[in-house]
């Protein structure tokens, strides 16, 4: 699946990075969310923190989960 971030909807809950942290990272900056190791996943983790995420930030394949 492909994984797009929407940061400038992030609010650094971290919900998404303590679901799959091998994929998603909070940057040093500001601590939004920032993919790690590319843009495109199997790892189920990935819909499960969008579909958790509380403003909608993370799309998958182009959509919201």
């Amino acid at each position: 699946m492909k994984i797009e971030i929407l940061r400038d909807r992030c609010i650094s809950s971290g919900n998404c990075v303590e679901l799959a942290g091998k994929v998603f990272a909070q940057s040093e900056d500001d601590s939004k969310v920032i993919l790690v190791g590319g843009d495109e996943s199997d790892d189920p983790q990935v819909r499960e923190a969008a579909i958790l995420c509380p403003v909608g930030a993370i799309l998958i394949d182009g959509e919201l989960p």
